[in-house]
């Protein structure tokens, strides 16, 4: 049951998070008509960390519910072999149905919500960018969640701030999505979800970012944490 119930806020949220960026940039640039093209930037950055902060207590709600699949990747790694293959097998598709579903219905209700981040170099540099602002985001998430445990709030602003800075920097380029689920659901809309381009930058690059970061993490890290126990033990 608890398998099940997962595999519904995944889909669920998934679904929402297509839209969330989309409602938010219709409300700020469209409805809000804001005087100054600056002031309309600080208000969607507000907003979208405010969604963020929504997003964030979802998962609390949930219960580990996820709308990144590189997020779920992240976590599987130090699981068993039958929780990894859950998550490979089960939670990445229903977030990526949850994306594809919740883009088609969109663009129903919107035609003009956009049509979604598309690569605008060539695919080496793609794949490259994808995968840095991946390998950042990743280690980020997993050192606020070592070192800043039970605090809400502020892993909730550092990882917004993070992933909203990472998202500029790399939005003129790959759209800076860092979430392959919310990219298949866009490709798939368009049509080119099968397509060289796609596959290795909105897929290959951040998986092997993410394997590369929880590898690299875990070389620097647990390693020290090792010696201060072992030192404490001797001391001892």
């Amino acid at each position: 049951m608890g398998r099940i119930r997962l595999l519904l806020s995944d889909f669920v949220l998934s679904f929402m998070w297509v839209w969330s960026g989309v409602l938010v940039r219709l409300l700020v640039f469209k409805h809000m008509a804001l005087p100054h093209p600056h002031l309309a930037e600080i208000v969607k950055t507000a907003l979208s960390v405010a969604v963020m902060f929504l997003f964030a207590f979802l998962v609390k709600l949930t219960r580990g519910g996820a709308h990144n699949p590189l997020t779920v990747l992240s976590s599987a790694f130090s699981a068993d072999f039958n929780n990894f293959l859950f998550c490979v097998c089960a939670r990445i598709p229903s977030q990526v149905v949850g994306s594809v579903v919740g883009v088609k219905l969109l663009i129903l209700a919107i035609p003009e919500a956009g049509r979604g981040p598309r690569l605008n170099v060539d695919i080496h540099q793609g794949a490259l960018t994808e995968g840095l602002l991946t390998f950042a985001i990743v280690t980020i998430s997993m050192g606020l969640a070592k070192k800043i445990q039970g605090n809400f709030f502020m892993k909730t602003w550092i990882s917004s701030l993070s992933k909203l800075t990472l998202h500029i920097l790399g939005s003129d380029l790959t759209g800076g999505c860092m979430n392959p689920a919310s990219a298949m659901g866009w490709a798939y809309a368009r049509g080119d979800h099968i397509t060289k381009e796609h596959i290795l930058v909105y897929w290959l690059a951040p998986i092997e970012a993410t394997i590369l970061a929880v590898w690299t993490f875990k070389l620097l890290v647990q390693p020290a944490k090792e010696d201060i126990t072992a030192s404490k033990s001797k001391s001892d």
